[in-house]
């Protein structure tokens, strides 16, 4: 699993390692509403990495602080002053980024308490424009936060409106700016996207990720198809049909794309239960989808399968693919 990955390799400890992965998992589920599929797999990495990093620091402070505990009361040291001033100026400089009015209305209703319906009253609106309105506010002052506390300006223009796409949740938006793919490739947007989205949503079917960035991967996608597939009720040899096309797909990422990720989810319609498998990667592209869908065509001699192969393994196949910007693969397999 790529959070258990991600924290063994900056952890020591087994027992910190699972919590990393729970706590992971937890957030990742709670925060799945207001997050387009496609960000699933890179938030769950940067999050692991965010509950490491807090790890360290809280570890850091109780070795600082060990000799206090003693004492019922403790006044600020100069290291917290510190930190209090950087914050305060972290959000008085994120507040003036906003708009006059975002400014007005967030300080007027979050610190003198003035409710929507007032508010509507004096910007001749409805309370429910109101809401929204703040709501927005908030979004683009947690990106303001982050950024001004990150100490850098977004490397590209399409920084701020894909982190203000994640802080909203709106999911229209997230597709309409690709932020899967932007995800997996700016750094700078994968490192602050975990905390604007460590917000509690509700749940949501449970899909199984794999990141797929090399060989062992291409294992491991493979049984995680596996255990979906009968989980689901697949028989034996049906299993075996979802996670050979699943594995040949993975090896496909790791051979032209390097990484990607590969989403299993069990699928259901009327009385029908079957797996959806989504494989998408930020990969070159496919130039002619149409040839790479002919019989025995094959590029670098794997299994000998090939998209065609996968496609006939399955009972429904969708592929999508940009030059420079990666394929994105749907199939479903549904249960005899």
């Amino acid at each position: 699993m790529m959070v258990r990955r991600v924290a063994g390799a900056r952890l020591s400890d087994p027992h910190l390692v699972e919590d990393v992965v729970q706590e992971t998992l937890t957030k990742l589920m709670s925060s799945r509403a207001s997050l387009d599929p496609s960000t699933l797999g890179p938030y769950a990495i940067v999050t692991a990495r965010n509950l490491v990093t807090t790890l360290w620091r809280r570890d850091d402070t109780s070795r600082r602080h060990a000799h206090k505990l003693v004492d019922q009361v403790q006044p600020l040291s100069p290291e917290d002053d510190l930190l209090l001033r950087e914050e305060n100026q972290a959000m008085t400089a994120a507040l003036a980024r906003l708009s006059d009015r975002e400014r007005h209305g967030l300080l007027a209703h979050e610190v003198e308490g003035r409710d929507t319906a007032t508010l509507a009253k004096e910007w001749d609106t409805s309370p429910g424009a109101v809401a929204a309105q703040l709501s927005r506010a908030r979004a683009k002052l947690r990106v303001e936060y982050l950024l001004h506390v990150r100490g850098d300006d977004p490397p590209t223009d399409r920084c701020r409106p894909v982190l203000m796409a994640l802080s909203t949740g709106e999911g229209r938006r997230q597709r309409e700016l690709d932020v899967g793919y932007h995800l997996l490739q700016c750094d700078f947007c994968g490192r602050l996207s975990g905390p604007l989205l460590d917000r509690r949503q509700e749940e949501q079917p449970d899909v199984v990720r794999v990141a797929v960035a090399r060989d062992a991967d291409v294992v491991l996608a493979r049984q995680r198809a596996r255990e979906v597939a009968t989980g689901v009720g697949f028989g034996a040899s049906d299993a075996t049909l979802v996670a050979t096309a699943v594995s040949e797909i993975a090896r496909n990422i790791v051979q032209f794309a390097k990484r990607g990720e590969i989403a299993i989810s069990p699928v259901e319609r009327a009385e029908e239960r079957g797996v959806t498998v989504v494989a998408r990667d930020a990969g070159p592209g496919i130039a002619d989808i149409d040839q790479a869908l002919q019989d025995g065509y094959s590029s670098y001699g794997g299994m000998g399968l090939g998209l065609p192969g996968c496609r006939r393994l399955m009972d429904e196949f969708e592929i999508n693919s940009e030059i420079d910007r990666g394929t994105t693969l749907v199939m479903t397999k549904w249960r005899s």
